[in-house]
């Protein structure tokens, strides 16, 4: 299995331990309430309509025109995206989430992960997560549309893009060969839903669709993400403590002699002089971390979801 983050299962099984608090992901740690769900959400096939409630309100959420397809999480676009086309030239501004790259190869595509923006220009397929994860690089969408006539099929992953939704490509009028891709369960805490969203023309979307077949979201994830993307309350409500709560996080760090890389609302990259190290300090008190194969020294953090997920934190930064 390639290298992710929520290996919580590996975490305990090495270091033993009870109640863990699992900060490898980028996933919000206070969740969106699951609302009721109804009998038929569970013995029901899903219809029609509810897939059109949901696509309904994931539009208004993400100020969004285009045509639109519900999908098991983003990854599951991740897979179906690279069969759209013939193989050829794709390029993936790196370091960022692995499947991309895993899945064009997987798919014959020659890929070749790339340091610098402009290096994307002239790929047969691009691939840009904005904001970036790990190193919480961001890209403005006027420059990803300037890239978008410079590259035969533009792929923007805005799976942390829900705090910062000034960076969408969504509300623009956006060219016919740009896909984007959004993350339910990330924001709203859920990722167990399996819920994520692919954006871009009529013909892609309806290709997708067909590879997708006709029931690939679950009646349960139908009606949770309805309700929670309607929530617009509770989302400028999370993002508002998402804000404060990354400054805590940086203090924190800073006491612990770490750097900030970059990161977003939903996840803070440091550079420790030995991350391992740290991981490890971290894992003995039942804190898990990330570590990246690419770096001896980068460790990133979710937040914590409570005060005494906070305190337990802090207690091990400040020792």
């Amino acid at each position: 299995m390639r290298d992710h983050g929520g290996n919580i299962d590996g975490a305990i099984a090495r270091f033993g331990g009870e109640n863990w608090i699992d900060l490898s992901t980028g996933i919000n740690r206070v969740p969106y309430p699951i609302p009721t769900l109804r009998p038929e959400d569970w013995t029901m096939l899903p219809t029609q309509t509810a897939k059109q409630a949901l696509l309904d309100v994931a539009a208004a959420a993400y100020r969004c025109t285009a045509p639109m397809l519900a999908v098991a999480g983003a990854q599951a676009a991740i897979q179906m995206i690279p069969r759209l086309g013939k193989p050829g030239r794709a390029r993936v501004l790196g370091p960022t989430y692995n499947e991309h790259g895993a899945s064009l190869r997987a798919a014959g595509w020659k890929v070749e992960q790339v340091s610098q923006f402009g290096q994307l220009i002239g790929a047969d397929l691009a691939v840009v997560v904005n904001p970036n994860n790990p190193d919480g690089r961001c890209f403005a969408p006027a420059d990803l549309l300037v890239l978008a006539g410079q590259v035969g099929r533009l792929v923007v992953d805005e799976s942390f893009a829900d705090a910062q939704p000034e960076l969408s490509l969504l509300p623009e009028v956006t060219p016919r060969n740009v896909l984007v891709l959004r993350s339910f369960g990330k924001f709203y805490g859920l990722a167990g839903v399996r819920l994520g969203f692919v954006i871009g023309s009529a013909e892609d979307i309806a290709a997708l669709d067909e590879m997708s077949g006709p029931w690939p979201v679950s009646g349960a994830a139908l009606r949770i993400g309805t309700v929670a993307l309607a929530d617009g309350a509770w989302a400028k409500a999370t993002v508002r403590r998402l804000r404060a709560e990354v400054d805590q996080a940086d203090a924190l760090a800073v006491q612990a002699g770490w750097q900030l890389v970059g990161g977003c609302e939903l996840f803070r990259t440091y550079e420790t002089p030995d991350a391992e190290t740290a991981q490890i300090r971290l894992a003995k008190r039942q804190i898990w971390s990330r570590i990246f194969p690419y770096s001896n020294r980068w460790l990133r953090m979710g937040l914590p979801g409570n005060s005494d997920e906070w305190t337990r934190l802090t207690s091990v930064l400040e020792g």
